[in-house]
């Protein structure tokens, strides 16, 4: 089992868990509300967990364009 970080927007790969047993209050899972959870946490079904956060530069990106916090996906 793998947990992956990847970028919601631009799905670069932030990083990799190979862990065989993780808690999700290890990983965090444990305080987001059930709407954050079903919009970021996606289990596949080889038993991976994929987290979508957002990685630096798009971070940066969308901190010297706000109003990118309003689209899916950009580029940068």
């Amino acid at each position: 089992m793998s947990i992956v970080y990847k970028c919601r927007h631009c799905k670069y790969t932030i990083g990799t868990l190979r862990q065989q047993i993780v808690s999700t209050s290890m990983l965090g899972i444990d305080v987001l509300t059930t709407k954050e959870k079903e919009k970021m946490v996606h289990y596949k079904e080889n038993g991976d967990v994929h987290i979508h956060a957002i990685c630096e530069n798009c971070e940066d990106t969308l901190q010297s364009h706000p109003n990118y916090y309003e689209l899916d996906y950009f580029l940068h």
